[in-house]
């Protein structure tokens, strides 16, 4: 028989092939790296049967749908040898997550490091042994008499759920309820480490048990984990939170939980990219409104956000009227399109809002400037003519790429969301919309993901997702096209025949919301800002009291050359002084003693780097405004200097 591979090439095979002597057939190298497929489309084992013509695609890690596949096996792993130590304990979930994999468990007390330890072990010896997962389709009531053998209740109660035949899958005898598929045994996980342990409600509701769950993350070679460890560590150094709490940026409290408390130094750094992002948006056409937080019940129906967002939304009454706090911006953005008559001749209209937004987050998902409930996003919202669509879509695009490229962030990946379950429209402009997005980025020769079924409820969408220094990726930018929504709130234009229609609306954000942008920012720079975003570009250090007046001097010319410069007058040792401003990560420290006062000079220190010499106030001015451009993020002062 044949089979067709991604490339369209056809494969030749023995009858009864399975998939994985396509993986042989194609190179020994992927028969090693092997660990799913996709037949036709459809994710399955490596031991599936294949049919003439069948479309066989081999999954590695490497590959996004391999690498959850093999996390999850993992989470199998783990969730056998807890219950290989601990029989007690009751099997709820395990699935993949973005790094890693966890499973939940209900047990009589909590699990202890030298529990995890132990589990550590047991898992050890389950892949050493090389169990296969074993697939076996069965009824609902066999599934049912199975778990509830084994006092299972989570399992029974997710049979409920389960639509058509049910599957289990087993490594040795241990069996779960589970879709798969998985790798062919347990030998294929070679390295792991369980990372955490947390409290879980049972399918999220706080009215159900509290579990355990217990996270983990594995790979195929022990250099991956050991990688992934050390990033980790490195992660955890660079906590924005923690960075927030040390360099008295912001804070949390519980009188406001999930709603940041910005410090004066972290106003600095918000204002900072703040008013970068302002002036790139009027070089780029577009114009800044400004709409209320408040806007009555009736309008976030119409947008379609009630019966979307409703859940997440906060309320008020207002003259007897139900109002709702805003979570997102575009409803008041059509209101002002709304309110003069607009001309084609107009088109297109670019309306940038940097708009505060509130959305209610259970307490357990808040995540410092990550997860909060109050944030401001960097919204703009297009009004164009069908024609425009492709051209106005393209500039996004490079204004996004080139914004990320100033921040410091030169590798990103790109996802095309296309239409979700539940979404308003026709289906006709739904096509239209994901037509038009998929030829932007293929004529542009852009490399993308398609991410089926994760647009917009109003439209399909072309996502930005930025790579940090530690390779992490964090989903910012987004561009959103949107056909329905000028049709529910009626927008209209007169058209070159005079006659009314409707524009065509693109949603687009470049940096999403401000305070995670800033939270990223941190965490990839370690705390260790670019010049241009210090809030605290330069300390002025005098070795003692003695020099005061010319540290002084020093200080008001760098302020009068809009230098963000302070001065510690304190009477300590320079050498605690210096340690003090390197700990606060101040991206200069400019030392003045007798000698530089005499000689009307400065001795230059470099966070992390050290001393750089004596220079003159005028040089060090002249250097600093020059590291203060936007998108300097590699600081050479002596360069600067010359």
């Amino acid at each position: 028989m044949n089979v067709i591979l991604p490339d369209g090439k056809n494969l030749p095979l023995a009858d009864n092939a399975c998939a994985f002597d396509v993986a042989k057939a194609i190179s020994p190298k992927l028969a090693k790296a092997a660990v799913a497929c996709k037949i036709n489309g459809e994710l399955r084992d490596l031991s599936s049967k294949l049919n003439d013509n069948d479309t066989v695609a081999i999954l590695t890690f490497d590959n996004d749908e391999g690498k959850s596949i093999f996390w999850h096996s993992s989470s199998h792993i783990l969730a056998q040898a807890v219950q290989e130590l601990f029989p007690e304990a009751k099997i709820a979930i395990g699935p993949s997550i973005e790094n890693g994999f966890y499973y939940d468990f209900d047990t009589d007390k909590p699990f202890t490091p030298e529990d995890i330890a132990a589990i550590e072990k047991k898992f050890k010896e389950i892949t050493d042994k090389k169990l296969q997962f074993i697939r076996k389709e069965v009824c609902v009531d066999e599934a049912r008499k199975i778990f509830g053998d084994k006092n299972e209740p989570y399992k029974i109660e997710l049979l409920n759920d389960v639509v058509g035949q049910p599957s289990m899958y087993s490594q040795g005898d241990w069996v779960d309820l589970c879709r798969g598929p998985h790798v062919p045994d347990t030998g294929y996980i070679k390295a792991f480490k369980l990372t955490s342990v947390a409290g879980a409600y049972w399918r999220g509701k706080v009215d159900n048990p509290m579990l355990q769950r217990i996270y983990g993350i594995s790979f195929p070679k022990q250099a991956q984990l050991d990688e992934y460890l050390t990033l980790l560590e490195e992660a955890q150094k660079r906590d924005h939170r923690k960075l927030g709490k040390d360099l008295e940026l912001f804070t949390f409290h519980q009188e406001g939980a999930g709603f940041p408390f910005w410090h004066p130094r972290g106003m600095v750094l918000y204002n900072a990219v703040l008013d970068f992002s302002r002036k790139e948006h009027v070089k780029a056409g577009y114009q800044e409104i400004k709409t209320p937080i408040i806007l009555n019940e009736e309008l976030w129906r119409k947008s379609g956000h009630w019966d979307k967002y409703k859940e997440n939304m906060y309320f008020t009454q207002i003259d007897d009227v139900t109002c709702a706090v805003k979570p997102m911006n575009c409803p008041g953005g059509l209101l002002v399109f709304k309110s003069v008559p607009r001309s084609y001749r107009q088109f297109p209209l670019k309306f940038c809002e940097f708009g505060l937004v509130h959305r209610h987050e259970k307490s357990s998902a808040l995540h410092g400037l990550f997860r909060v409930r109050q944030f401001t996003q960097d919204d703009a919202h297009i009004f164009c003519l069908p024609d425009q669509i492709e051209d106005e879509i393209t500039k996004v695009i490079s204004f996004i790429t080139y914004i990320y490229k100033v921040f410091g962030f030169d590798d990103y990946k790109i996802e095309l969301s296309t239409r979700p379950e539940k979404y308003i429209g026709s289906l006709e402009i739904w096509e239209k919309a994901e037509g038009a997005l998929k030829k932007v980025l293929d004529d542009g020769k852009i490399a993308y993901q398609l991410n089926p079924g994760d647009g917009a409820f109003y439209g399909p969408k072309i996502d930005f997702h930025v790579k940090d220094v530690l390779k992490r990726s964090w989903q910012c930018g987004t561009i959103q096209l949107d056909f329905s929504m000028p049709e529910l709130l009626e927008l209209e234009y007169t058209a070159a025949d005079g006659e009314k229609k409707r524009p065509v609306m693109i949603h687009r954000a470049l940096l999403g919301s401000m305070e995670r942008f800033i939270g990223i920012l941190l965490e990839h720079y370690g705390g260790a800002l670019p010049l241009w975003l210090s809030p605290e570009q330069c300390r002025v250090l005098p070795i003692s009291e003695h020099f005061t007046d010319y540290a002084r001097k020093v200080h008001s010319e760098l302020l009068n050359a809009g230098i963000r410069a302070e001065i510690d007058e304190r009477n300590e040792k320079v050498g605690y002084k210096i340690r003090e401003a390197e700990t606060s990560k101040i991206p200069f420290m400019l030392v003045v003693g007798e000698k530089e006062r005499d000689s009307n000079t400065v001795s230059v220190r470099q966070h992390s780097k050290g001393d750089l010499g004596s220079r003159s106030i005028n040089e060090v001015i002249k250097a600093f405004i020059e590291l203060s451009i936007p998108g300097t993020n590699v600081m050479d002062f002596n360069k600067s200097v010359e």
